[in-house]
């Protein structure tokens, strides 16, 4: 019949459309004309039963800057720890002998003037200071190792005098004819005066003597006369603190000697370039004590 006949047409339909609602998908709606009314959507695996999803969702675009662990900002990096100062070698208050070779090579770069006294001191410091501004190093001052191995590319090793130009050489043993009695002993090779009394050292002294026109004469002699305020008749120079010994020749005090060190020499006299040390051994020297002037 041809009733019948629709009937079981229609009846295939209304099963696929339960089967279909019963996966999840959404038929789509038929108009009376059996136009479409919308997409179906339907998702099928070809490992198991059919699924259906909902309305398709864009995938996510990948971010354009690479993560951390997790994604996102990149983790900042771990800084770098700072390099250690240089050692210091040495600095304001220490002494001794590096310290002298520090001073005299900071003379011969036009950075310090007085000196070298074995003492690092203000002026020393304040050296250093320009010596390193100059050179694109810290400011500080103190000498470490890379200022200290600047200065030596630029200067020459100091010979014994620049070292000692201001005194405080360490003196000499005491010539034999030194160690009895009350004397003056004078080495020319080390350049110091011994105030000594029966063998025992009481003072030493940085002293000069006389150029090669005038040296000072060696030889063992005796204190004759003694002069507070002596002043030159010969040379208009003041000569403080004379203690003659040979001729005109005396031991005093300078204050050339005091602000040109070795750079300049006597006419003769023992010159004595610190005016206190002098003043207490001038106290203490009487008339007819010996003087012993050696090399």
């Amino acid at each position: 019949m041809r009733t019948t006949g629709r009937r079981r047409a229609v009846a295939p339909l209304a099963a696929l459309a339960a089967l279909l609602g019963a996966a999840g998908c959404e038929p789509q709606a038929t108009g009376a004309d059996g136009a479409s009314g919308g997409p179906v959507r339907i998702e099928v695996t070809t490992t198991g039963p059919a699924t259906t999803t909902g309305p398709a969702t864009p995938p996510a675009r990948p971010s354009a800057r690479p993560s951390g662990p997790t994604g996102g900002t990149p983790a900042p990096q771990d800084a770098k720890p700072a390099a250690p100062p240089p050692p210091v070698l040495w600095s304001r208050g220490d002494s001794g002998r590096d310290v002298r070779e520090l001073q005299a090579r900071l003379r011969q770069v036009a950075w310090l003037y007085d000196g070298p006294t074995g003492t690092y001191d203000d002026l020393t410091e304040r050296a250093v200071k320009g010596f390193q501004g100059k050179r694109g190093l810290p400011r500080t001052g103190r000498t470490d190792t890379v200022t200290w191995q600047r200065l030596l590319g630029m200067t020459r090793e100091p010979g014994h005098w620049e070292l000692y130009l201001m005194g405080g050489q360490p003196a000499d043993a005491p010539d034999p004819r030194c160690l009895t009695g009350r004397v003056l002993c004078i080495s020319k090779s080390s350049r110091t005066l011994r105030w000594m009394i029966d063998g025992r050292t009481v003072t030493t002294l940085p002293v000069r003597f006389g150029s090669e026109y005038t040296p000072t004469r060696e030889g063992e002699f005796e204190v004759y006369w003694k002069s507070r305020h002596h002043h030159s008749t010969l040379y208009d120079a003041p000569m403080p603190y004379a203690m003659f010994f040979s001729g005109g020749q005396a031991v005093h005090y300078s204050s050339d000697f005091a602000a040109r060190g070795y750079a300049g020499s006597s006419h003769g006299c023992v010159n004595v370039r610190d005016e206190e040390a002098i003043a207490e051994v001038f106290a203490q020297v009487r008339t007819g004590d010996k003087v012993v002037v050696h090399w």
